[in-house]
């Protein structure tokens, strides 16, 4: 019983062992498949094919738009930048150079346009706000002279309600017998 116990414990190891070379192996493979491009790269740099890839400039034309031609033109003479041609070839450190600083004149032009479209936003939401803002006014005249109305008109109910009470009570309102008589009149001297 012991035996068997051991029989199966090695079995066990032995295919915990397998799975684990089994899936290192596939890690290898897919490695070596991820790397294949850069050992072509090493491999041709390293055997006979170097000399097939030169750079020489013969046969390159570039076509640039006029406008960045000029742009680029008028920023060259503050850049120290060399000749496009050295001995008939094209010179492909000028050429970056002037590709650098056409890139560089691009941006400048693109963050420009979209300052311009963000002010043109801003520009609309003050004409819309400032439309609002004056609706607003609109209505808080509208509402404040209808309170002054619905107010006055209260106050002169009101009014009429006491006057009618004081000249049952009285016989005349109050109200008139102090605007009818001549504060001067009623001061008295001792």
């Amino acid at each position: 019983a012991c035996r068997m116990k051991q029989n199966d414990q090695n079995e066990n190891d032995r295919t915990g062992r397998v799975q684990k070379v089994r899936s290192m192996w596939t890690l290898v493979m897919e490695m070596l498949t991820s790397l294949k491009k850069e050992k072509e790269v090493v491999d041709s740099v390293l055997g006979s094919c170097v000399e097939q890839y030169i750079l020489d400039g013969t046969n390159v034309v570039f076509s640039v738009p006029p406008l960045l031609a000029h742009r680029v033109e008028n920023s060259i003479h503050q850049l120290c930048i060399g000749n496009l041609y050295e001995d008939g070839k094209l010179n492909f450190l000028t050429v970056i150079q002037l590709l650098n600083e056409s890139l560089r004149i691009l941006a400048d032009e693109r963050c420009q346009s979209e300052l311009e479209q963000k002010l043109h936003i801003f520009e609309n939401k003050v004409k819309l706000l400032s439309k609002v803002r004056r609706g607003l006014q609109a209505n808080r005249l509208k509402i404040e002279q209808q309170h002054c109305v619905s107010t006055s008109g209260s106050v002169s109910r009101e009014q009429e309600g006491w006057e009618v009470k004081w000249k049952s009570f009285l016989g005349l309102c109050p109200f008139n017998l102090t605007l009818d008589q001549d504060p001067v009149s009623n001061v008295q001297f001792i």
